[in-house]
């Protein structure tokens, strides 16, 4: 009866799709001839009319070039051709300077100066006006100003205010000590470069202001992710630091739009008008909006997501304050930063807005202004050692300025000497706020190019000096950042790290490494350790993302009544960062999850597969060191492969398919190097009481010593924990009764190339490499 009832409905159902393909070619067919019969008749009415018709002489070819040139050189086209280019290249050269250890905002820069007059202009001059034309640079300027007012409101946002009320004595000594010195000497160079280097028309005042502000300027952003990338984020001197950049930030941006209102009215005392709207609208802002936005923070902060007309209302708040602080004269960046610093008080609310607008703002439209910054950069107008001579000049006032500004004042308040210095390099780090600065600059025509040019070269040099500042304070007074607990020296310990992504992961490796030192917590210690892209963490959010990112693992470790020690660490690198706090570590096993690429399975999983052997520049790297052959048809994701050619110790790979128990485990010996993982075989039966049955395909139970007298060791201590098999063929029924398969590397990758397939029926598998 059920397969008669089944053979039916298949026929009504194959009935059914004949009907609607007849009822689908019987109403286009019949459309399309009166579609052709109106446009047949409607050539007779072409005689009152006059037709352009094709030069037969020109050809339908050329035609179709004439109008694919006129394409290319529409507005719409040129923008989008230039926002490509500029994101790539951009994206490359950050991942340059991220590999050489410095923040990527530093290559971004430089892609923009690469992109300009000063190497693509000099070298490819054709191509950079067909790509830049001059006509299309008001384009790129308003969308590069977007992006920059999306930045601000991240900026703003970022600034924790509690740590300004907490820790302000000292650090507010340190921060405007290093904006008074700093912007006095700026004052002091305007005096010597005015007369041939200030712009006609510009006076004295202004010129001098705006050389004393843009000394003065501090890269909160890239201080804030140094300070957290080199694990000082905890320590007094971390949130020192953190403070003095943020006040840092608030009082230059106040002085700056002061100084924008003084260039803009002409003097001083006109410029009184300006400052005293500019003070009616922070007032407002801080009693009026302010409230406002804490109420509806406090009625959607604790949700997940926020609604959209809430998100409009914030998004309304952020747009209204740039337009009327660009309207008052003290520029729209101000009020974009304003919106940011009044955003409700809840962790939770200020990242979800900063993940909503820093993917476009930051991807997307900053390296636009890093560009538009490279077009008005021109290094050929320093064409003259004497201008070299004051580009050095400059960078020398620069860093006396703030660097020693910032260190003598930290060791007025009580800092020690490698402290003090530590601040005064931070401090000195300038990045994109002084580019932003610089723009205004050129904007209002108080600076000329050449003195433009100097200042961005200034700005590239300070921030780039920070982290070899920093290495060598540190060699010199001989201590090392370093975010690890460290733990009791006892050398005969069993030490297992951990490194997961998500929380699940976790909590199957925390499981699996649990399984390996049960009975032994007093000779063994597990470190759990959590690393975070340094552009996904803020500091107002660091403590909150930490203790989210840990409650699910240090639960899960209660229940199995685990001791765990925790590292939680924000990174430019995470695949280099695991393998070096492996390395340094002296762990004894370095336990990862298994990445996936979102490409697996795909015709374009199988294309990007073989055009990043080709491209990839790490594995170019890894071709030249000697390291490439291994992964040759890699069965990993980038990731994985890139931490497992890193690290120098024992690592276990886990592919997690809900691992919770760990009782029935099988492991495959193809060869005589697998012997090793008898060790952890051992390991698991003494300390998890778990069954395991070794697959030996070619004997070597009986045939090779080695493995021979450590199987024959267990067998005898644990007779009912071990045995062998023999077969060739794989049953189902026995996968389905295992936990885990423990595989060595070179086993794995011998399956995964032969295609093997049982591997889709597989548990768990943890792929071990001694």
């Amino acid at each position: 009866m059920f397969f008669l009832r089944s053979g039916t409905l298949t026929k009504e159902i194959d009935m059914k799709k004949y009907k609607n393909t007849i009822f689908y070619l019987v109403l286009t067919g019949s459309f399309s001839v009166i579609i052709y019969w109106i446009i047949g008749k409607g050539k007779f009415l072409e005689a009152s009319k006059t037709i352009e018709t094709l030069d037969s002489d020109k050809g339908y070819w050329n035609d179709f070039l004439a109008s694919m040139q006129h394409n290319l050189q529409d507005p719409l086209a040129i923008l989008l051709a230039q926002i490509v280019t500029i994101i790539l290249v951009a994206r490359f050269f950050g991942w340059v300077f991220k590999k050489i250890g410095q923040p990527s905002v530093i290559g971004e820069i430089i892609a923009g100066i690469a992109l300009g007059p000063s190497l693509l202009g000099l070298y490819f001059p054709g191509f950079s006006d067909a790509l830049f034309p001059l006509e299309s640079l008001g384009n790129l300027k308003f969308l590069s100003q977007i992006g920059l007012i999306l930045f601000m409101f991240v900026i703003g946002m970022e600034l924790d205010m509690k740590v300004l009320k907490n820790k302000a004595n000292e650090a507010i000594v340190i921060s405007h000590a290093s904006i008074v010195i700093p912007f006095t000497l700026g004052i002091g160079l305007s005096y010597f470069v005015y007369d041939e280097f200030a712009p006609e028309g510009v006076k004295f005042l202004s010129f001098s202001l705006f050389l004393g502000i843009a000394l003065s300027i501090t890269a909160f952003p890239v201080l804030a992710r140094i300070v957290q990338e080199r694990g000082i984020h905890k320590t007094k001197l971390g949130a020192i630091v953190i403070t003095c950049a943020a006040a840092d930030d608030i009082t230059a941006w106040c002085i700056l739009a002061v100084v924008i209102a003084i260039v803009k009215a002409g003097t001083f005392v006109s410029s009184l008008y300006i400052i005293m709207l500019a003070i009616i609208y922070v007032l407002v802002m801080i009693f009026v909006v302010k409230p406002f936005l804490k109420r509806i923070g406090d009625l959607y902060g604790s949700k997940d997501n926020i609604v959209k007309p809430v998100v409009a209302i914030f998004f309304l708040v952020l747009i209204i304050s740039s337009y009327a602080t660009e309207v008052i004269g003290i520029h729209a960046l101000f009020g974009a930063f304003m919106a940011g610093a009044i955003m409700p008080d809840v962790p939770k609310f200020r990242t979800i807005f900063i993940e909503k607008v820093e993917d476009v703002a930051l991807i997307l439209l900053l390296p636009l202004f890093f560009v538009f910054t490279g077009l008005k950069t021109e290094i050929g107008l320093l064409n003259d050692p004497y201008l070299w001579k004051i580009t050095g000049f400059i960078v020398l006032i620069a860093v006396v300025g703030k660097f020693a500004g910032s260190a003598l004042a930290a060791k007025f308040v009580g800092q020690s000497w490698r402290d003090s210095l530590t601040i005064g390099a931070l401090m000195n780090t300038r990045g994109l706020m002084e580019l932003i600065v610089l723009n205004i600059g050129l904007e209002l025509k108080v600076l000329t190019p050449e003195i433009f040019t100097m200042m961005v070269i200034m700005a590239l040099v300070t921030t780039f000096m920070t982290g070899p500042a920093l290495d060598l304070i540190n060699f010199i007074f001989k201590t090392k950042d370093r975010v690890e607990v460290i733990e009791s020296t006892n050398l005969n310990k069993y030490r297992i790290l951990i490194s997961f992504g998500n929380n699940e992961k976790g909590k199957s490796l925390l499981r699996l490494a649990n399984s390996l030192v049960k009975k032994q917590k007093a000779q063994s210690s597990i470190t759990v350790m959590h690393l975070s892209l340094s552009d996904e963490v803020h500091s107002f959010n660091l403590d909150h993302k930490e203790k989210n990112s840990f409650y699910p693992i240090v639960e899960e470790s209660q229940l199995l009544g685990q001791d765990i020690t925790t590292i939680f660490k924000s990174t430019q690198d995470i695949e280099t960062e695991i393998a070096e706090v492996a390395n340094q570590g002296n762990y004894d096993l370095l336990l990862i999850g298994l990445g996936k690429s979102i490409f697996e399975g795909t015709i374009l999983g199988k294309v990007i597969g073989f055009t990043t052997r080709i491209i990839n520049p790490d594995r170019l790297i890894d071709k030249f060191t000697g390291k490439e052959g291994l992964f040759e048809n890699s069965p990993f994701d980038e990731g994985t492969r890139q931490i497992i050619s890193k690290t120098k110790m024992p690592i276990g790979i886990l592919i997690d398919k809900d691992l919770h128990q760990i009782e029935r485990i099988f492991i495959p010996i193809f060869s005589t190097e697998d012997s090793f993982l008898i060790e952890y075989a051992q390991k698991l039966i003494f300390n998890n009481n778990s069954e395991v049955v070794i697959l030996d395909v070619n004997e070597y139970v009986h045939s090779n010593f080695v493995i021979k007298s450590a199987f024959d060791s267990l067998k005898e201590k644990y007779p009912n924990n071990i045995s062998s098999i023999s077969i060739k063929i794989i049953e189902k029924e026995f996968l389905d009764r295992q936990n885990l398969m423990l595989v060595s590397l070179h086993s794995w990758k011998q399956l995964v190339d032969e295609s093997t397939v049982w591997l889709s029926e597989v548990p768990s598998v943890l792929i071990l490499k001694q």
